[in-house]
């Protein structure tokens, strides 16, 4: 019976990891990464990076962490790659003469990143621990990045500049390209493309809009007006709704992808700054200040679920489900 009893406890373990979360937090003014427990909500490890890290991504299989090291007065030109199994820095990527690493994007087991300053986005392999890629956007402040499923469509938010670049490639390794540029609204930061690829949305911090680009004409379609700038801006899973992080209104906007039309605010009492969402959707995990906090919240029901104190200014986030 005893056996028995330890068996089903073993499976019963199995079953909790399998759903539960790796979810982690950048928290810029300390420059670490926290892990947080996705069910208690409690903070499990946190671990160095470089200077002032701004963005993260993680591996498929949940177990590693790429850090962008923006850096504060001093420009970044590093990477941090953490193992969160061991809860500590592997090596840390020296990425001069590239500098001002920002928005990440982990495709294939590659990382593709931004250098803000040498306005180029490049390629880092995990596994030649090399960068092994790069092309420039030719335009200023390249922040931040998202990329198709397939490594061949990438987009970059140029904020000095007024555009969204888009690089098609032909071919992985990328070989023969195309890029174009999409000219938006004023200073372009927050962006996200569709699920089914068919569209790229794009936050502008001066007009306080999101711009729709169709990415089969790389064309604005259409301007959604806004009381304030995005600060991020995430399609849910499932490609149906838009959720938009408003700092300045301490809010979530949620809009229906289709229909471009409003439908719910979340009110919150910190300022909400990056996000990330549960497989399914239901569930949105929020970095924000004004407190330092990570926020879990149900999105369905609009409610705060619970809340952790993380460090000086938590900012890039990230979730995979095991």
């Amino acid at each position: 019976m005893k056996k028995i009893v330890i068996f089903l406890f073993l499976i019963l373990i199995n079953v909790i990891n399998i759903f539960a979360g790796t979810l982690v937090v950048l928290n810029k003014d300390d420059s670490n990464l926290a892990i947080i427990d996705t069910e208690t909500m409690k903070i499990i490890a946190k671990i160095p990076t470089g200077n002032s890290p701004h963005e993260v991504v993680l591996s498929a299989d949940g177990k590693t962490a790429f850090v962008a090291n923006y850096g504060a007065q001093t420009p970044g030109s590093s990477l941090s790659v953490i193992d969160l199994e061991a809860k500590k820095e592997l090596r840390r990527v020296d990425l001069s003469p590239l500098l001002r690493p920002h928005g990440l994007q982990g495709i294939g087991g590659k990382i593709y990143f931004t250098a803000e300053t040498n306005r180029v986005i490049a390629r880092y392999d995990p596994v030649a621990n090399k960068v092994d890629w790069l092309m420039g956007t030719g335009q200023n402040l390249s922040h931040m990045l998202v990329g198709s499923a397939d490594q061949k469509r990438f987009y970059t938010a140029n904020i000095g500049s007024d555009s969204v670049t888009v690089f098609e490639f032909a071919s992985i390794p990328p070989a023969q390209s195309k890029i174009a540029q999409i000219a938006v609204g004023k200073q372009p930061e927050a962006i996200d493309l569709s699920p089914n690829g068919n569209e790229v949305w794009v936050g502008l911090n001066v007009d306080k809009a999101v711009d729709v680009i169709d990415t089969t004409t790389n064309k604005v379609v259409q301007r959604i007006t806004l009381d304030e700038r995005p600060y991020r801006v995430r399609f849910t899973p499932d490609g149906k709704f838009v959720v938009m992080t408003m700092p300045n209104t301490k809010e979530l906007i949620v809009i229906e992808a289709a229909t471009r039309k409003e439908t719910k605010r979340i009110k919150l009492e910190s300022a909400p700054l990056g996000i990330v969402f549960s497989k399914n959707g239901k569930t949105a995990f929020i970095s924000a200040v004004q407190a330092d906090v990570v926020l879990k919240i149900d999105m369905e029901k609009g409610t705060i679920l619970s809340q952790v104190e993380t460090g000086k200014v938590p900012d890039g986030i990230a979730l995979t489900e095991m």
